[in-house]
């Protein structure tokens, strides 16, 4: 089938792949499962107060400062051998139920596919691929290619750029609220997909569409 109109990029954690197979680790490490969103939570936070004070920091380091943190707040010791095998294992998670079908289903009907994540280019490749989805996708996109993390407005007009279309061209698929507010606020169109516990900020320009998972949205997208 030929391609298309534009681009659909997908977010890759949580959008993509379920962390929750990182809740052992945690509830081995810190003796709770439930500090695992927290982990994440604090992850992103030290990685938008970096871009808002201009100074850069990579999903990584801010991983493991995160982790680093939650330990310290718990009094519980986190030497480095664990802490590499935690941020480690990001490499490795599995995919959400559907999503492989409804990524065939995109990819069969004639949609060009990418993902943009936050995680660097080596961590975002190895995770696709450990997935089982790297064939559903035409490139893998790092915004650390462009020193500046989602939701800044360059990760997303590097899509535009690596496939030659105009920034409104490009959907962003989503599962996080400042995700897709980044993408509006760039451009680019978005989707929002309500995995459990997430929903869209009430705040500013609203996504095209909302999905409670990739089915959905194929759905959605197949319908339109």
């Amino acid at each position: 089938m030929a391609p298309r109109d534009g681009v659909l990029a997908f977010d890759v954690n949580e959008t993509l792949l379920d962390l929750s197979a990182l809740d052992d680790l945690f509830a081995d490490t810190f003796g709770d499962s439930a500090l695992r969103p927290v982990w994440f939570q604090t992850m992103l936070q030290l990685s938008f107060v970096g871009g808002l004070t201009d100074r850069y920091v990579d999903f990584t380091t801010a991983q493991h400062a995160a982790l680093d943190m939650l330990a310290a707040r718990n009094g519980i010791g986190v030497d480095a051998m664990t802490g590499g095998r935690i941020v480690g294992a990001m490499e490795h998670l599995p995919a959400h139920p559907e999503v492989r079908d409804a990524l065939a289903r995109l990819r069969e009907a004639g949609y060009r596919q990418v993902t943009l994540t936050n995680s660097p280019l080596a961590v975002a490749q190895a995770q696709v691929a450990n997935a089982g989805l790297a064939e559903l996708f035409d490139d893998v996109l790092s915004a650390d290619e462009v020193r500046q993390l989602k939701p800044g407005p360059r990760p997303y007009r590097l899509v535009a750029e690596r496939t030659g279309l105009e920034i409104g061209d490009v959907m962003l698929v989503a599962a996080h609220a400042w995700d897709v507010s980044g993408a509006l606020a760039a451009g680019a169109r978005a989707a929002f997909i309500a995995r459990p516990g997430m929903v869209p900020s009430p705040l500013g320009a609203q996504p095209t569409l909302i999905a409670d998972d990739l089915t959905q949205l194929a759905d959605a997208l197949a319908r339109a």
